[in-house]
């Protein structure tokens, strides 16, 4: 079926700015997203996210943030001309104040076996490299008191190796809509996993076992924290 742009729209606004994401940058602690000028002006004088006021840093709250390349090819695809005219407003911004206007990298030419140059054209939804880990979430169920919560939809996620399992927590906290007093428990083979511990770490530490067709297989389920 058809989907009006209005039904997609407060998924692909920036709450600062409330426009298109424009360089969609996402803070890793929180999976909020902004452009990334909108969320860098407003680290100059706070360390909180401007959604969910999570602490993002202590001191340099950029070091937690990474470009979302795929949501931002998303949203050029949404938005008719919407790329366009960013990049007219680039070329009059750089014209006016005399600079240099950037280029645009051109692909490059591959020889073919009948040697032939041929131009390779990078896919619109290509997979940023910093986004080296694929996961599998499957969930092994909730003991009485849990409350109710919402199914994970999509348990392959694909996140950067230095994503700790307090990130995957906070995922799938958010995407459950979990009790504050839900604890989530996370296991890797028969390893109970730390917050603290990164995706790429446990990948290495455990090794194949952990493997299942390229994806680290993680299992989470939920409980009730003890009353202290």
């Amino acid at each position: 079926r058809m989907i009006n742009l209005s039904e997609l729209t407060p998924y692909i606004l920036c709450s600062i700015c409330k426009g298109y994401f424009i360089d969609a940058t996402t803070i890793t602690e929180c999976l909020h997203t902004f452009c990334k000028s909108c969320i860098v002006r407003h680290f100059y004088y706070s360390n909180r996210c401007p959604k969910c006021n999570i602490v993002v840093h202590q001191t340099q709250p950029l070091y937690n943030i990474r470009l979302d390349r795929q949501l931002q090819d998303i949203v050029y695809k949404l938005v008719v001309n919407l790329e366009e005219r960013e990049k007219k407003q680039m070329h009059d911004f750089y014209k006016e104040r005399g600079l240099e206007v950037p280029k645009p990298a051109v692909p490059q030419p591959v020889p073919t076996s009948r040697g032939r140059p041929r131009k390779v054209l990078g896919s619109a939804f290509r997979v940023p490299p910093e986004l080296d880990i694929s996961i599998l979430l499957e969930f092994i169920g909730a003991n009485e008191g849990t409350g109710n919560f919402k199914p994970l939809e999509k348990k392959f996620v694909r996140v950067s190796g230095e994503a700790t399992i307090g990130h995957v927590e906070k995922f799938l906290r958010r995407k459950m809509d979990l009790d504050p007093a839900c604890q989530v428990d996370i296991i890797c083979g028969d390893h109970l996993l730390e917050h603290y511990q990164t995706l790429r770490e446990i990948r290495q530490v455990i090794g194949e076992s952990a493997v299942q067709d390229g994806l680290l297989v993680l299992h989470y389920g939920l409980v009730v924290s003890p009353l202290t």
